[in-house]
């Protein structure tokens, strides 16, 4: 199988789907992970910054054990203003990746960038686009998704669970690389905040901890 995640920013991939990538490398398949924006700091674009958040993605990498790591180095904090600039170097990767999988953030996001890179997925990952993805899986970003007051809207609502107990330790190895985007308890990206949000999921469905997903798309005969 061959597996595509597409992370907004540097950090998503872990918090989004880290326990699940593990899972999937171990299985035998093929992980990519394109990151979109790059990263910006007190709304200001600050390059070594950026270079030292990268270094933090590729060391999270290593700990995920996953093959490949594209970055897109599109804007932070303006995704949202042009679909078409995510969508050309999207099409790009599927084409260049042929993804039987393809996790992307979900659509009921607080981040507008987030939000962004899931419609331009949708259209990216088209039924009738060059290359046909088969699966299409949203997963929430704790400190993002849980941010959104409740409504009917888009809702995060998942329906596939993926069984993180014996990854998890690695998930959370990952997330402290990124020592800029990890904050102290009662924080959901803190290493305690990472364990009690699967351990909820894992509650679910009566397991120890899991990563949820929201099913775009199951595939087709």
């Amino acid at each position: 199988m061959k597996i595509l995640v597409i992370a907004p920013h540097m950090d998503d991939e872990v918090l989004g789907c880290g326990g699940t990538i593990v899972r999937h490398v171990d299985s035998g398949s093929h992980v990519t992970v394109c990151v979109v924006a790059n990263r910006v700091y007190n709304h200001k674009y600050e390059p070594n910054l950026i270079e030292q958040e990268k270094d933090s993605c590729k060391k999270a990498k290593e700990i995920l054990s996953y093959e490949d790591l594209i970055f897109l180095d599109l804007p932070d904090e303006q995704l949202d203003r042009s679909q078409i600039n995510i969508i050309i170097p999207l099409e790009e990767v599927v084409v260049k990746c042929k993804p039987d999988i393809v996790y992307v953030p979900h659509r009921g996001d607080l981040n507008q960038d987030h939000r962004a890179v899931f419609e331009a997925t949708r259209v990216v990952c088209r039924p009738n686009a060059e290359h046909r993805v088969t699966i299409l899986r949203a997963f929430e970003t704790p400190s993002s998704t849980d941010q959104v007051p409740g409504s009917n809207e888009w809702a995060f609502l998942p329906n596939y669970y993926v069984n993180i107990n014996n990854t998890l330790k690695r998930k959370v190895e990952a997330m402290s690389c990124y020592s800029k985007e990890s904050k102290p308890f009662p924080h959901p990206r803190s290493p305690e905040g990472l364990r009690v949000y699967a351990q909820k999921r894992g509650m679910e469905v009566g397991i120890e901890a899991a990563e949820a997903f929201a099913v775009l798309r199951d595939g087709w005969w």
